[in-house]
């Protein structure tokens, strides 16, 4: 049998601890790092994400796959020099009413998964996980083939890069919808027409299509 990746989260809030529950139900090797400033993190985990282990932050860069989860102003507390040809998942928002306004993003004006591919260019970054709230994480998790079942959008400049975050997206209970370069990314930002509303794969595709071709 071919062996599972093995995820690592940076981010130990609800959005990362939602999402290693998720991939532990689908059968993945998880392992999550949080703050430094967090206390008891072994105990928190092991009541809201049982079966995920807390491991240094450079053990989680050493996963297969890395999700990066921490509050959008901290993204560069995480260690990107160890990332080279690792697939990373920007599952971050930069919301000004919960990080404030940062002067250096309103400045650059590019899409946020662009501005962080500089941290290192040569990890393979995707934009996906974003656009739902943690809560909805578990609540819409669907088996394949329901015809109730959520699409989540997957962007980046790696085609297999995406195709390895789209397999985890259908293992985790939802339809992955291939959006193409990681520039696409910007359509699942707070203020793009796919952050936050529940669409079939069908309803992604053609409204990301129709904001594209409006560009």
């Amino acid at each position: 049998m071919e062996r599972r990746a093995v995820i690592g989260i940076y981010g130990a809030g609800k959005v990362g601890t939602a999402l290693a529950r998720l991939l532990v139900g689908a059968g993945y090797e998880v392992r999550i790092a949080g703050s430094p400033r967090q206390t008891a993190l072994e105990l928190l985990v092991s009541v809201v994400a049982p079966g995920a282990r807390v491991a240094s932050p450079d053990e989680v860069a050493d996963a297969d796959v890395v999700v990066v989860a921490v509050p959008f102003g901290k993204a560069d507390t995480v260690p990107w020099d160890r990332f080279d040809g690792t697939v990373v998942v920007d599952a971050m928002n930069y919301w000004p009413p919960i990080d404030g306004t940062i002067p250096a993003i309103e400045a650059d004006g590019r899409p946020t998964s662009v501005i962080h591919a500089d941290l290192n260019p040569r990890a393979r970054l995707v934009k996906s996980l974003n656009h739902l709230g943690y809560h909805e994480m578990e609540d819409d998790a669907l088996p394949e083939g329901d015809p109730l079942r959520r699409a989540l959008a997957v962007a980046g400049d790696d085609p297999d890069a995406r195709a390895a975050v789209a397999a985890i997206v259908d293992d985790i209970g939802f339809d992955a919808v291939d959006l193409g370069p990681l520039a696409c990314g910007v359509l699942l930002e707070p203020g793009g027409p796919v952050f936050g509303r529940e669409l079939d794969a069908d309803e992604l595709r053609r409204l990301a299509e129709r904001r594209q071709h409006a560009a």
